[in-house]
């Protein structure tokens, strides 16, 4: 699915207000591991992931890496608060897998809403859906048991698991990787 059939799952676009947004975007390729986005810089791009999985975490002091999010294609990610208010990013992104992004800065986004502004409310449907499916992760954290988590993370993200090796599922779930290997060794024995 290409970018702006993503987008008209939320909006209607004209030819013009398609291309000049296809304009601002720029390609970019990330191999397994590679940053595009680093803890204590500011966050220059709003990243869209055409394929490929990436990861944003945040590092504690003591190195341990908490998993905020996964980003799989057609969704955008990037520390919000960083790229939106030009402060220091609290927060890492890195390819899990071989990924292809696109990238718009910015001015270049506060310019495409002034031109555009149909694309003010496809980004506000973007970050209602974002501001629910984290509030939902936090409900889930404080209510359901880690079995629970795990099972939901695997019908939400079916195919995250090839890419995503498994001390970060068990981050994002909040649970250490060696309870993880507990839970999926006893959901196989049923």
């Amino acid at each position: 699915m290409s970018i702006l059939q993503a987008i008209e799952k939320h909006i209607t676009l004209s030819k013009e207000e398609g291309n000049y947004f296809l304009s601002l975007l720029q390609p970019h390729v990330l191999k397994q591991g590679e940053f595009i986005e680093k803890t204590g810089k500011i966050t220059e791009d709003f990243i869209y992931v055409k394929s490929g999985c990436l990861m944003t975490y945040y590092t504690n002091d003591q190195a341990q890496e908490h998993v905020i999010q996964f980003a799989m294609p057609n969704w955008w990610t990037g520390d919000l608060n960083s790229f939106t208010k030009q402060v220091i990013s609290a927060y890492s992104t890195r390819a899990l897998a071989d990924s292809e992004v696109l990238l718009i800065k910015k001015k270049d986004l506060d310019g495409l809403f002034e031109r555009f502004p149909v694309f003010e409310k496809y980004f506000r449907i973007i970050f209602q859906n974002s501001l629910i499916t984290h509030q939902n992760r936090i409900v889930q954290n404080i209510a359901a048991t880690a079995e629970e988590r795990y099972l939901d993370f695997q019908k939400k993200y079916p195919s995250l698991e090839q890419y995503v090796p498994l001390k970060y599922i068990a981050s994002y779930l909040g649970i250490t990787p060696e309870f993880l290997s507990k839970i999926r060794r006893r959901l196989m024995e049923r």
